[in-house]
């Protein structure tokens, strides 16, 4: 049956355990492991390798055991990156995808060694829509960046805590009309919230300042994406990628944003609420002290799979994610330059069928419309 031939399958590689004896501190056990791996040896074990060769990294005391991987990768691939993890990581993304069949078993197993849950994400024969060897450990155990569950709010009249060149996220839905800080949602990168009688996962990617509403409802069913759904996602489309939910043709719905001035959203929206700094944690929610570091060099903090040398790597973009209404009809991703937009406050852009017109403000707040045969001149 099936079954027996995805045995018959997983027969052909060696066994997950032998991958971690090949990081052993006992010298010979290694060996011996290596030596079988190198038997059965496929490219698409290269992933496998230098998983471990991160997790064992110089400094400590793993020293032998992070060389003796590389030089078995190199042994095994013909290149020479030596312990260049950002190198080998590239070339890898390079090669087609073969992984082994247990590879997110083997990922859930050793993510495990840092916090137990991490195995609930990648049981044996888990549903991926991704490459496995894009999954990287971020530094934090799972919820170690806690996420707002329908946080405190406040009047605007009583946020004396912000001023009015803060940094707000605005969102309006159902007449209804909400900031969330940039100081405050960079520390937890998710909020879970209700605006409009709309259900709202909102995310937040704090190295990359993007911030995406999405509607909780999905399928039927109100994720609240701790758990529950056992599954990661992709949170730039609103997709599960690996998990039991992957492959369902489940998306979330999004909804429009606005990152702008406090004063500015404050006096566009004069009802709105706002976050409140009583959130139930202890943070430096001061303007810009969340990544202060961080943000003060173009240096990225995890690597990415390509680059492009047209901007710098921070550099503020507009981007949108549209359905192209084409036969085809896949989605196309569009980035605009913040700085081009401050210079040409009014835009006109075709893009994916449709006549996009771009609004910004003086305070750089972009605000994209569908304009259909309408073409706007100048900004008032």
């Amino acid at each position: 049956g099936a079954s027996g031939a995805q045995q018959a399958g997983r027969d052909d590689h060696p066994d997950i355990p032998v991958f971690f004896q090949a990081a052993a501190q006992d010298g010979s056990r290694a060996e011996a492991a290596l030596r079988q791996i190198g038997a059965q040896w496929r490219g698409g074990y290269a992933g496998i390798i230098w998983d471990l060769a991160r997790f064992v990294r110089p400094p400590g005391p793993q020293l032998f055991q992070f060389f003796r991987l590389i030089d078995f990768l190199q042994q095994q691939t013909g290149q020479g990156f030596g312990a260049d993890l950002v190198r080998w990581h590239e070339w890898i993304w390079g090669q087609p995808y073969d992984p082994h069949p247990d590879y997110a078993l083997f990922k859930g197993l050793l993510y495990g060694r840092i916090d137990r849950r991490f195995e609930e994400f990648f049981p044996q024969g888990v549903e991926s829509r991704i490459r496995l060897d894009e999954i990287a450990w971020g530094g934090v155990m799972v919820n170690g960046i806690p996420p707002l569950e329908y946080p405190e709010r406040l009047d605007a009249a009583a946020a004396d805590y912000l001023s009015d060149d803060d940094i707000v996220f605005g969102i309006a839905l159902e007449g209804e009309a909400r900031a969330y800080p940039k100081r405050i949602l960079a520390w937890h990168e998710m909020a879970l919230d209700s605006l409009g009688g709309v259900e709202l996962t909102i995310v937040y990617c704090t190295l990359c300042g993007t911030v995406i509403p999405f509607e909780s409802v999905a399928g039927g069913r109100h994720l609240t994406f701790d758990h529950e759904t056992r599954s990661l996602w992709n949170t730039f489309e609103g997709v599960p990628v690996v998990g039991s939910l992957a492959g369902r043709d489940l998306r979330l719905t999004p909804h429009p944003v606005v990152t702008t001035t406090w004063g500015e959203w404050r006096n566009t929206h004069p009802a709105t609420t706002v976050l409140s700094l009583d959130t139930g944690h202890r943070r430096d929610y001061s303007e810009g002290a969340a990544y202060r570091g961080y943000f003060s060099t173009d240096e990225l903090m995890f690597q990415v799979s390509s680059t492009d040398a047209r901007l710098k790597n921070k550099d503020e973009v507009l981007v949108m994610l549209l359905d192209d209404p084409s036969p085809v009809g896949r989605r196309r991703p569009l980035a605009i330059a913040a700085s081009f937009l401050q210079r040409h406050r009014v835009f006109h852009h075709t893009f994916a069928g449709r006549n996009l017109a771009v609004v910004t403000s003086a305070q750089g707040a972009n605000r994209v419309y569908d304009a259909q045969d309408v073409r706007f001149v100048r900004h008032l």
